[in-house]
């Protein structure tokens, strides 16, 4: 059996591993029946509600609206336990028996689920106020359960398979959800097929039928959990792994919100996924109220709906993320949240089962790109000082928003609703052909789409790293696969277009001057070699050459060279580095490269800005628009006429050295791997100022590609026959 998660993993050798394969087969059991509780609950909190049988705490009985309070209670009672006992489970983790404690854990939820059917025939507590308590007590359960796995993890797989272990234990928690829709779109035909063909009566409605069973179902889920945890004899209390640590959601929140108002991007992510969590938070409160009722879908329908959120999301994730690779993630951050509220008034608008279960998959996948784009913007772009307290700030605020939006959704749609109730007297209201029961809803949803358009354009205002280029024709350049444009502003690491180096245009140089040649590449791809090879290519051929190098240029660049490839400074912070790079690079081109440039002079230089963005920028994984800009200002915007990139797969580029020489060098293979994708990457977004080649070819084939693309810039072309014939200084002929 092979699996593989979204990122590509492949997973063979993890579940060949006996005991994570059955903590991997609890977690998939326990994930199935979390999901299935909450497909069932709410159906029943519905039912019970609708039917007149329920009504808590003074609410109307019968009403749409009144359903939808209901269902948001269960989803309230799913999440507060996590805003008020998370440090404690993470606490019970560290000092329990994880084994007891997950066994307990599955024991305690299926005893749960098991009540509350029983309560529908015997009654021995208020239906609705039981299954809110049930559900509440049981997701306590699980919260006690998932950290006790996550530290179990760790002691039950090698170290270099422990990503693999996490990954495919994350896949699971969430690719159960549309199996668990699944299973209870299945059930309601085996309800049906109960009740009326075997006139079996206990099935013949939701509460006591589809819910019943799904719940039986969930019972038997856990138990086997339990039973497969149970096998687990040998599971060490505290070993590998690290204690773990779940924040207090206040203090979470706090910390985080004072760290956001100091971080543009953090920000920006913040408003962002407000908006985006929102908009959840309503479709999750009405959600099943709206197709129960308005689109006439019951339990069945919602099932539907829910496998197709998850459709979405699983689509969004990965194909959709692959498919605009090139496009700004942080444009696409905003911009997948300011397009997801359109799916969702369009939900609101067109009462009908099949297109809204198709608007819901398209609503999934923005909600997919959003997630991941901005889970991605801040692994790259947040150092790792801050990343877990930018973590732990989003996911608690998050689920503060969505509780508050769930409990506040339902009684917003009720009150509008009496309000067009009492001005109609009627809470439905039609228009031509269309039919909106309960319209309160409708509004809400709308409400909340007009929120996630306007707070995602918000987070796009904030975080756009390509002001100037229009967004239309940058998003179709990525669709195609072409370059993406240029801004007008043109930034350091961009081709200048030649016509505008004629005109004079501020390049960083006077116009007709000189000509600036720069090598780039990762450790031991040639690029010194070759460098010099073409200098003396350039000076056998009657043209003033300078050779230079960075670091270390100039005496000043020559002490910066000393602390910055030393090994014995490897705690250097990213920014210092980078800084530390940018002062040896202006005043290499303010003692060096400019006066050369200005006399006529072809320059050519191992290593210039591109090596920031590449190394600090993608090694480093600093904000590259940042890194771009404090070179930009080093260089006064001086750009290369042409940029050779030779590149070279990091460990044969490594293995070509005989020890790691500097601070540099001695990073590991990852990190090389990202220089090296940055390099590319700027090549691909500018082909007309880079010539990128294989550096695994001969050394004298280099060289004859580097001459060909260098003669066509030369200020006198060389004539090729009088080169090969006589390898001396050609006469150039009017």
């Amino acid at each position: 059996m092979s699996l593989r998660s979204p990122l590509g993993q492949h997973h063979d050798g993890v579940l060949s591993i006996k005991p994570f394969r059955r903590i991997w087969i609890a977690t998939t059991l326990s994930s199935l029946g979390d999901w299935l509780s909450l497909l069932a609950l709410s159906a029943l909190a519905y039912s019970l509600t609708g039917s007149g049988q329920g009504a808590a705490g003074g609410l109307p009985t019968g009403s749409t609206t009144t359903g939808s309070v209901a269902v948001g209670g269960v989803w309230i009672t799913s999440l507060l336990p996590y805003l008020l006992f998370g440090p404690l489970a993470g606490a019970v983790a560290d000092r329990l028996d994880r084994r007891i404690n997950m066994i307990i854990g599955d024991v305690v939820r299926a005893v749960l689920y098991l009540t509350i059917p029983i309560n529908l025939i015997v009654g021995f507590a208020p239906k609705l106020t039981w299954l809110y308590v049930a559900q509440f007590l049981a997701s306590c359960a699980s919260l006690f359960w998932t950290p006790a796995k996550d530290a179990s993890i760790p002691n039950l797989v090698p170290k270099e398979k422990l990503n693999d272990a996490n990954g495919l234990s994350l896949l699971t928690t969430y690719g159960t959800a549309p199996v668990a829709a699944l299973f209870f779109v299945v059930l309601q035909w085996i309800s049906t097929l109960l009740g009326d063909k075997l006139h079996l009566h206990y099935f013949a409605n939701a509460a006591s039928g589809q819910v019943a069973l799904s719940l039986y179902f969930n019972v038997a889920t856990f138990v086997i959990s339990a039973l497969a945890v149970y096998s687990l004899h040998n599971l060490p209390k505290r070993a590998n792994g690290e204690p773990i640590s779940v924040p207090s959601v206040a203090k979470s929140i706090w910390e985080g919100w004072r760290f956001a108002g100091r971080n543009q991007m953090v920000r920006g992510i913040t408003i962002g996924l407000l908006g985006a969590f929102a908009a959840a938070g309503v479709v999750v409160g009405l959600g099943y109220g709206y197709v129960s009722s308005t689109l006439n879908g019951g339990p069945t329908g919602w099932g539907f709906v829910f496998a197709a959120i998850f459709l979405g999301l699983a689509v969004g994730m990965s194909p959709a993320v692959r498919v605009l690779g090139d496009f700004s993630k942080r444009r696409l951050f905003g911009l997948a949240i300011a397009v997801a509220g359109l799916p969702l008034a369009l939900i609101a608008l067109i009462p009908n089962l099949p297109v809204v279960v198709v608007l819901v998959i398209v609503l999934g996948i923005c909600a997919g790109i959003a997630y991941v784009t901005g889970y991605t913007i801040i692994g790259r772009e947040v150092d790792d000082d801050t990343r877990g307290r930018t973590f732990a700030f989003l996911q608690s605020a998050l689920r503060v928003v969505m509780f508050l939006v769930i409990a506040c959704s339902g009684l917003l749609a009720a009150g509008f609703s009496a309000l067009v109730s009492a001005i109609s007297g009627s809470p439905d209201v039609k228009i031509g052909h269309i039919h909106y029961a309960s319209v309160g809803i409708n509004f809400v949803l709308l409400l909340a789409a007009a929120v996630a358009v306007m707070l995602g354009w918000t987070s796009y205002r904030q975080m756009d790293d390509r002001r100037g280029v229009p967004l239309l024709p940058d998003l179709i350049a990525a669709l195609r696969g072409n370059p993406l444009p240029e801004p007008p502003d043109r930034a350091v690491g961009q081709r200048v277009p030649s016509a505008d180096r004629q005109r004079g245009q501020p390049d960083g140089r006077p116009a007709g001057h000189g000509l600036l040649l720069a090598f780039e590449g990762g450790e031991g791809s040639g690029k010194s070699t070759q460098a010099r090879l073409l200098a003396i290519w350039l000076r056998e051929n009657g043209f003033d050459v300078l050779a230079t190098h960075e670091p270390g240029a100039t005496k000043v660049g020559m002490r910066l060279r000393a602390l910055l490839l030393d090994t014995a400074h490897t705690g250097l912070s990213p920014w210092a580095e980078a800084l530390m790079y940018a002062a040896d690079r202006a005043e290499h081109v303010s003692a060096v490269i400019a006066p050369a440039l200005a006399r006529g002079t072809i320059v050519v230089t191992d290593r210039y800005v591109d090596s920031s963005l590449a190394y600090q920028g993608g090694g480093r994984q600093l904000p590259l628009a940042a890194v771009r800009d404090v070179n930009n200002l080093a260089t006064g915007g001086l750009v290369p006429d042409l940029t050779i990139v030779l590149d070279l797969p990091p460990s044969e580029g490594l293995g070509r050295r005989a020890r790691s020489a500097d601070r540099l060098e001695a990073e590991p293979e990852q990190f090389h791997n990202r220089v090296r994708h940055a390099f590319l990457d700027l090549a691909h977004a500018s082909p007309g100022r880079y010539l990128v080649l294989d550096a695994t070819m001969e050394s004298s084939q280099i060289s004859r590609e580097i001459q060909n693309a260098v003669r066509e810039l030369l200020p006198d072309p060389v004539p090729e026959r009088a080169e090969e014939v006589t390898g001396s200084i050609p006469v150039i002929r009017e």
